[in-house]
């Protein structure tokens, strides 16, 4: 039709399909796979929350407050679409009455934040985030960041993934530093960007964080937190350090690293890679212990992370191979009989051997085509029905790697091909 619209994805939403789509599925089950063997239980709260939630737990001052939320009213009461995971988590954890006792829960799905778009950087993004309540000790820390480190193992990307961790002490601790903070950078106030100067009173912290090459040298000189410390933030920090000592996990303290959000306290930290350029961050975590308590809930000690789906698998696309994974069986079926006893035939080696991958050919394609894509797909076998092996009860079942061919009866085709595992 003349002047027909075509549709297009909105800005910096994107299609996750082919290759992509592929290393997406594998690292969410392979994630999926740790939470499952460390004791995590899927929990998943909405994507939309009430604006409030998010711009008190991540805090009226930052960037994702100010200027990246998809913020609407809907009938005088203002919604955002999830910026992050965390906060929609402690809201659930609170109204379903889970601040008692520990509970170790992760949810994973799309996130949204109205940012610049470039590549791993999007408007709508994925992430898991994983969350342990009730374990105040600084051995949950580590226990995550033990899992990660296992997990870049497991993905092949674990010598382009470095660690950077930092302590952001106790809320006191901090109170003083702020103070410092303060007065330092309101002595350098000519050094500072608009961003900066902005942040100056309502979050100095933020400051440490400038990504602005012009201001490295006053951010450099600034009061460093670990100056400030007490006894109660430095034994946590030590106890998290000499557990990635034990376990061989290298690491580099990182004395700006304050992370993006307002809620942490003692240990944060962040996954990084120099493959990906400015986007080089791709998971990122800590402590939140006042979080519970400051939305309204019992005083509950916190610690989880944000793991990002996507730039996760650019590295993986740039510096590792998916694990080979080839379908068993391709079904060639001639006929509309053919095609009828191919489904249920199909449907019976699936659930014998739920995990290969069986493919049937229900299109109107001859022997030739269907053969091709057979051979295009990978199978490491081709099932082939047609008239003569109907009227036999049996198929034809070939060797593609080999060449080979023989006949097996309908009944004891789940028998052949468990005897090829």
């Amino acid at each position: 039709m003349k002047g027909k619209k075509q549709f297009q994805s909105i800005r910096g939403m994107r299609d996750l399909s082919g290759q992509e789509a592929r290393y997406f599925e594998y690292l969410c089950a392979v994630m999926q796979q740790y939470l499952h063997s460390h004791g995590y239980q899927p929990f998943h709260p909405p994507i939309l929350e009430n604006t409030q939630l998010f711009s008190r737990s991540i805090g009226e001052g930052t960037d994702v407050v100010e200027k990246e939320m998809f913020t609407f009213d809907d009938h005088g009461d203002s919604l955002t679409m999830r910026p992050e995971g965390t906060a929609g988590i402690v809201r659930a954890v609170i109204e379903n009455g889970l601040t008692f006792g520990t509970h170790k829960l992760w949810t994973a799905g799309p996130m949204f934040r109205r940012e610049r778009p470039q590549k791993g950087r999007y408007r709508q993004f994925y992430q898991f985030s994983v969350e342990a309540f009730g374990i105040a000790e600084p051995e949950q820390d580590a226990e995550q960041l033990l899992m990660m480190a296992d997990l870049w193992q497991t993905l092949g990307v674990a010598e382009h993934v470095k660690l950077h961790i930092n302590s952001l002490a106790t809320a006191e601790v901090r109170d003083n530093y702020r103070q410092a903070l303060i007065d330092y950078f309101s002595a350098h106030a000519d050094k500072l960007d608009s961003d900066s100067q902005r942040r100056l009173h309502k979050n100095p912290l933020r400051i440490l964080d400038s990504k602005n090459p012009k201001m490295q040298a006053v951010i450099g000189n600034a009061p460093k937190l670990s100056e400030y410390w007490d006894s109660v933030s430095e034994q946590h920090f030590k106890r998290v350090l000499a557990c990635l000592q034990a376990a061989g996990v290298k690491y580099s303290i990182d004395d700006t690293l304050v992370r993006g959000l307002d809620y942490y306290n003692h240990t944060v930290y962040e996954w990084v890679t120099d493959q990906l350029g400015a986007q080089g961050t791709l998971c990122g975590g800590g402590r939140y212990d006042g979080l519970c308590e400051y939305i309204g809930g019992k005083a509950t000690p916190a610690v989880g992370f944000g793991l990002g789906i996507d730039r996760t698998v650019l590295l993986m696309q740039a510096v590792s191979m998916l694990p080979e994974t080839k379908p068993l069986a391709y079904f060639v079926l001639l006929g509309q009989a053919a095609k009828c006893q191919g489904l249920l035939l199909a449907n019976q080696l699936r659930r014998a051997l739920p995990q290969r991958q069986v493919i049937t050919h229900l299109a109107d394609s001859g022997m030739k085509t269907q053969f091709k894509k057979a051979d295009q797909s990978r199978a490491e076998y081709a099932v082939i029905i047609g008239a003569e092996e109907l009227a036999g009860q049996q198929v034809s079942i070939k060797n593609l790697a080999e060449g080979s061919q023989q006949t097996v009866a309908f009944a004891d085709l789940i028998h052949f091909f468990n005897h090829q595992q």
